[in-house]
């Protein structure tokens, strides 16, 4: 089953044509569909549509929020209702085309955990393609994983990746770099992106500054999650060095020249910037310190429940199965190697079976008579 995950926020005249493109697509390629509209606070009347075609259509899950919560909200509460093995996500204006689905299974279908779309051809206004452009390359020289468009809401997941991935805040936009740091193969493709026919963008300049934020979390948690002390603390060691540094080298020139005995040489370090930097950068070196060691107690603390790796694949035993037998001779069990029982162990079973019942029938141990 492939589900369609579709937050919604006041998108009340698109609803129904992405609905007919989904089903069109649907029946075209013989899929097995599910859609899950979850509506983000809408004030438009979305709910009221999307409850139309839920009536007329028992494919449609749906879930309203009270307010909105935004985008990654939405997303996990759609993700964690999805049934299907893979997850689909497109937004709800129109501009993501439901004709390149077929080809984002294709290139799940070559070993791919997730695959991005690629608005290769923007029709949006420039203040938002030209930092758009800046902040994927940013993306991928702090995280390794170069997409060229880790904005793009059309996107294509295996289930198991909500599994160990946690979305919260606006991290909805980082689900491949999250998904790539715990080893799940990430990719892309070219897909069609369509001018806007209803409504309006729901984004402003605001989203750069929140995005970039959003860049430096990221940026920790996929590179210092389970060893914070490794950023805090290297960055507290090269503080408190260079202050310390700088105190000694103060400290030595001081006493220098005190010890030539003329009183016009001689410095006053309260006068001295060099002497104010470096007690400031001794304190926040050992500030930078202390938070890495209360961070790595809390990561001990919290990750106790939580694996910090992920399994792609295992090989169980196989239960109640037999040693192979040796080489020369009869098994140990008194099986020839074709499995059958040789003759003279047939006998001794006898034997022993004859045993066996007389004590069953007279209570006597074998042996006794």
């Amino acid at each position: 089953m492939l589900s369609t995950v579709i937050p919604v926020y006041n998108e009340v005249d698109s609803l129904a044509p992405l609905h007919e493109e989904l089903s069109r697509v649907a029946r075209r390629e013989g899929y097995e569909l599910e859609m899950v509209f979850v509506d983000d606070g809408s004030t438009d009347g979305s709910w009221d549509q999307i409850e139309l075609l839920a009536a007329r259509d028992p494919r449609i899950q749906a879930i309203r929020f009270r307010r909105n919560f935004g985008k990654a909200a939405a997303l996990s509460a759609g993700f964690a209702a999805a049934r299907g093995e893979l997850v689909l996500t497109l937004d709800a204006d129109l501009q993501d085309d439901p004709h390149e689905i077929p080809r984002f299974l294709e290139a799940m279908g070559q070993g791919l955990d997730v695959v991005s779309g690629w608005k290769q051809v923007r029709h949006d206004p420039w203040h938002k393609v030209l930092p758009s452009r800046v902040f994927n390359w940013l993306v991928g020289r702090l995280t390794g994983v170069r997409l060229h468009d880790h904005n793009c809401g059309f996107k294509c997941y295996r289930r198991e990746i909500f599994d160990e991935v946690r979305l919260y805040g606006e991290l909805h936009r980082f689900v491949p770099v999250l998904a790539a740091a715990r080893g799940w193969k990430v990719g892309e493709i070219v897909v069609n992106h369509r001018p806007r026919s209803f409504g309006k963008s729901k984004y402003g300049v605001s989203r750069i500054v929140k995005g970039f934020l959003d860049l430096l979390t990221v940026y920790f948690l996929t590179g210092f999650e389970q060893r914070p002390q490794h950023l805090l603390g290297s960055a507290g060691l090269l503080f408190f060095c260079l202050g310390g540094f700088g105190l000694v080298a103060l400290t030595v020139v001081w006493s220098l020249l005190r010890l030539d005995g003329n009183p016009e040489n001689d410095i006053h370090l309260h006068q001295r910037a060099l002497f104010y930097y470096s007690i400031v950068a001794v304190l926040l070196g050992g500030q930078l310190i202390s938070i890495g060691i209360l961070a790595e107690m809390i990561t001990a603390f919290m990750g106790r429940e939580r694996a910090t790796y992920s399994v792609s694949r295992r090989i169980e035993p196989a239960r109640h199965v037999r040693p192979p037998a040796a080489e020369d001779g009869p098994a140990q069990d008194g099986r020839t190697q074709d499995g059958r029982t040789s003759a003279a162990d047939t006998s001794a079973l006898a034997a022993e079976g004859t045993e066996t019942s007389r004590e069953v029938a007279t209570g006597e141990p074998p042996g006794l008579s």
